[in-house]
């Protein structure tokens, strides 16, 4: 009898600090829920990917065996725990697996698509992924689709993109240049035109603001000084750049006239941005990595001199929030 009381006051005890454990991590996940929104990087290579078809020198060698862990092209999402959206700016060749991850940043135990994809321009890099909202594959519901005049135009007049919009997989959203577009009352997404190879469209930048801080986004422009924007004024505007870094020198693409694929090389950004406060360098994260660019190599010395000089990496996964 003794015994039985015993283990009756024990399993009660037992209860009582499960029952308080439980409270406690219901409390932690009240407050996960009501953190406030962020932007996360899902990727940071160049449109063609890493390692890119064909290169078997050293960048990439080591990069082809299914074991090592590939990069994934320039992405970033944005999230809003408390009214439970999220967003993604570009539809990769990687667009699945990010909105994957976009989805389980929400509820890891059952996917959705973003609540609007956000493109920038007409390269292979950044819409592409679209494809996997037709009929081939996820066949999805007017997803909201974000994108300039000619953008929107070439998407409603190509196929295979065309179909997307002929059968409501994709609803296409005209933005316009410098107007805001207010996602939530705490968060809005505003474009920008920047010069860079239109054969078939604009290609914009994106300014994202909440509550606490502003982000800029430029994965693609051709040179800075072709800019009519101060692109040093833009930077002191906001308190996270993400900004073009394709190349980090001229000449490292050997088989080709690097002026047929302009972009703003990173020394000649480092040389631009040289003169600016310690506080303004660190806001400049540099992405959309080409295979050749050596920031890319874990140990490079470019890598090595980029941080040395206060200036940071868009690593995917890390978070901003805003």
């Amino acid at each position: 009898m003794k015994y039985s009381l015993f283990v009756y006051i024990i399993l009660f005890l037992f209860s009582c600090t499960n029952s308080e454990k439980s409270s406690d991590q219901s409390s932690n996940t009240k407050v996960q829920s009501q953190a406030g929104p962020y932007v996360v990087v899902l990727g940071n290579v160049q449109d063609a990917g890493y390692p890119q078809i064909g290169c078997m020198k050293a960048c990439c060698r080591e990069h082809w065996n299914p074991e090592a862990k590939k990069k994934s092209i320039t992405s970033l999402g944005l999230v809003d725990p408390v009214t439970d959206q999220a967003w993604i700016f570009e539809a990769s060749p990687d667009f699945k697996y990010q909105c994957k991850t976009l989805s389980d940043l929400l509820d890891p135990q059952a996917f959705r698509l973003p609540d609007g994809i956000f493109l920038t321009h007409g390269h292979i890099g950044h819409y592409v992924g679209l494809m996997h909202l037709g009929r081939e594959a996820m066949g999805a519901d007017e997803v909201p689709v974000f994108a300039m005049p000619k953008m929107k135009n070439y998407l409603e007049s190509s196929g295979p993109w065309s179909q997307l919009v002929a059968l409501n997989n994709i609803d296409l959203q005209l933005l316009k240049a410098d107007s805001v577009i207010q996602l939530t009352s705490d968060i809005s997404v505003t474009p920008f035109l920047v010069p860079h190879r239109g054969e078939y469209t604009e290609t914009v930048g994106y300014r994202i603001e909440g509550t606490k801080q502003k982000v800029l986004f430029i994965p693609d422009i051709d040179k800075w000084n072709l800019w009519e924007n101060n692109i040093k004024a833009e930077i002191q505007k906001v308190d996270i750049a993400f900004l073009d870094a394709t190349f980090f020198k001229n000449g490292e693409v050997g088989n080709r006239d690097m002026s047929e694929i302009p972009h703003p090389f990173v020394e000649e950004s480092m040389k631009l941005f040289e003169d600016l406060p310690a506080v303004e360098k660190a806001k400049i994260h540099f992405i959309h990595f080409n295979h050749t660019n050596p920031i890319l190599q874990t140990k490079s010395s470019a890598k090595k001199e980029v941080l040395e000089n206060g200036y940071k990496i868009a690593e995917e996964g890390i978070q901003v929030k805003i």
